[in-house]
């Protein structure tokens, strides 16, 4: 599941006003962010809403398709895009998956992120309404074989995305919560680099 999820992610701001909805959020934010970089806190629940799976990290990405998640608790996990592969690894396990970028992104919410502009091409976006203060949206995969059967996301009145909520085929909810939020950062190229450390076992899909 992890390598759907990595994407997580990757987001968003804009100087919209308050009264924009979730959507010209979104594109704002696709139209003017070329890098960004947040803390974020990753919980997933079964069927049941009962947790079964939390962690926390950082990411990082510059648009089109690299990107850096850094899981460091409750184990070690790093996921890199380099603009053409997609890189997976476990650190306790010592173990790579590397696939073709495409192949790994499809109809996920990195794809949603980290890529084009032309996000209606691959995804449904309809307007969720406002809670708490949140503007939120729900894009669905046009696709018929993604691994997500819809994604919401909430951004704040600073058009910043502060949740994103995954929805897989399995009935499993991913809720991502963003934190320090920073757009535009200059980020070193070396953060999308990733070589396969030593006596790691790489398999290739």
């Amino acid at each position: 599941m992890m390598k759907y999820i990595f994407a997580a992610l990757m987001l968003l701001f804009s100087s919209l006003s308050a009264h924009a909805g979730g959507i010209d959020k979104l594109k704002e934010f696709i139209a003017s962010t070329k890098s960004a970089q947040a803390d974020f806190i990753q919980v997933v629940l079964d069927q049941n809403g009962k947790r079964i799976q939390s962690a926390s990290g950082t990411m990082q990405f510059v648009r089109p398709g690299k990107f850096r998640w850094t899981y460091q608790k409750p184990y070690e996990q790093l996921i890199v895009g380099d603009g053409a592969k997609f890189w997976l690894y476990d650190a306790d396990l010592n173990q790579v998956t590397v696939r073709k970028l495409d192949a790994a992104l499809g109809s996920s919410p990195a794809a949603l992120l980290s890529g084009s502009n032309e996000i209606e091409r691959g995804f449904t976006l309809k307007e969720s309404g406002t809670q708490d203060g949140l503007d939120w949206l729900r894009a669905t995969p046009k696709a018929q074989d993604s691994s997500f059967s819809g994604i919401l996301m909430a951004f704040n009145a600073q058009a910043e995305l502060v949740i994103m909520e995954l929805n897989d085929q399995f009935g499993h909810k991913t809720v991502l919560r963003f934190s320090g939020l920073k757009r535009n950062p200059q980020l070193s190229p070396s953060l999308f680099k990733f070589v396969p450390p030593k006596g790691a076992d790489v398999l290739s899909e």
